[in-house]
């Protein structure tokens, strides 16, 4: 308890949100490693995070003067600190330990193109085509916010459809690049803009409730809606077995990409205003922890659970798997820990720092 009092966690405004990255890694975690149940259990949890990303960025930026003034410098900045070092340090382990050095592969996975074409070989780490989706929302999201404000909510709305429309229509073509409609929906920030509109949404509903006074609200209305709308979307994808029936993959991207992002801002909503059960165990120190620690977590686990669980931890737990899960789990949440103190955290205030303008939100 001592090394944990010493971390600083910061000082989010609402740190039941960091929480829930501790959460949604957790759950990308199990989707890789999962307990043996009997049967296979696949959840998409990426709509946690791409809703979470839109309310962050929207509500951090959208008032902001530097960036309604289209002075972007310390904007990207942040955006950089925040997502680039650790990934290079990891994709730069990954690259070494497959021993890939074509010049492509390496321009791909350097500048974060990789997710936007077909070859799964192309990555060097796996979960991070779900970087590549947060980079073009970041790179969008000044453009965004001056279309809501020019117009509306709506017109820019309309505008990610007509991008979702063009993307579609590459896709048609005969090119790696975007491949196919599978593809875009997948894993692309064109089949997935709407999770972060959702959470564009929310930003500007709690912005505009923080101007007229307080946000908080009596009872759990909002929290109990938004689970029981997620519990009722993850139990089409069991029952139906859509996530592993590619004739129904119309359906599933439907459901996962346009609809679940719904409840999921209802229960981010939720958290904000309302004082829950879930909301305390989220804002607990140590969640905010996991939380900060989560997207070093992320990209490291598949590497931990390829490089070294498998081949050297994997031979001592025959019989126990899922005690092996637990171990391995422990263990890349050790990592990611140790990634974070001594090198994310460091370099990430370094470079904003060096690179430090008035009038910019200190975090995230």
């Amino acid at each position: 308890m001592g090394f944990l009092s010493s971390i600083k966690i910061g000082n989010e405004r609402y740190p039941p949100l960091t929480g829930i990255r501790a959460m949604g890694a957790a759950a990308v975690f199990f989707v890789h490693l999962p307990f043996y149940l009997g049967r296979t259990v696949v959840i998409d949890v990426m709509a946690l995070f791409f809703v979470l990303s839109g309310f962050l960025i929207f509500y951090l930026y959208y008032e902001n003067e530097k960036v309604q003034q289209w002075k972007l410098r310390q904007y990207f900045v942040n955006r950089f600190a925040r997502i680039y070092p650790v990934y290079f340090l990891l994709v730069t382990i990954a690259i070494l330990l497959r021993h890939d050095f074509r010049p492509l592969f390496l321009f791909k996975n350097y500048t974060l193109t990789h997710a936007f074409f077909r070859n799964l070989a192309d990555r060097a780490i796996q979960p991070s085509w779900s970087i590549t989706v947060e980079e073009c929302f970041y790179l969008l999201a000044p453009l965004i916010m001056w279309v809501i404000k020019r117009f509306n909510f709506f017109a820019a709305l309309l505008g990610g459809f007509v991008m979702l429309a063009i993307a579609l229509f590459i896709s048609t073509l005969p090119t790696s690049f975007l491949h196919t409609y599978q593809f875009v929906f997948s894993v692309t920030f064109f089949g997935h803009f709407f999770e972060f509109f959702c959470g564009i949404f929310l930003a500007l509903c709690v912005l505009k409730k923080e101007k007229k006074g307080s946000v908080a609200l009596s009872g759990m209305k909002y929290t109990l809606l938004g689970t029981t709308g997620i519990l009722m979307t993850t139990a089409v994808f069991f029952i139906s077995n859509n996530m592993n029936d590619p004739k129904q993959a119309t359906e599933f991207y439907l459901v996962n990409n346009f609809i679940l992002p719904i409840p999921v801002a209802i229960l981010y909503y939720g958290l904000i205003c309302e004082k829950s059960f879930l909301a305390k165990f989220l804002s607990l120190k140590w969640m905010g922890l996991l939380g900060r620690t989560s997207y070093a977590f992320y990209l490291v686990h598949t590497m931990v659970i390829e490089a070294v669980a498998t081949p050297f931890i994997a031979p001592y737990f025959q019989g126990h798997h899922n005690l092996y899960v637990i171990v391995v789990f422990i263990l890349t949440q050790g990592i990611a820990l140790a990634i974070y103190t001594l090198y994310e955290e460091p370099v990430n205030k370094w470079i904003r720092k060096s690179f430090s303008q008035k009038n910019m939100p200190a975090k995230n």
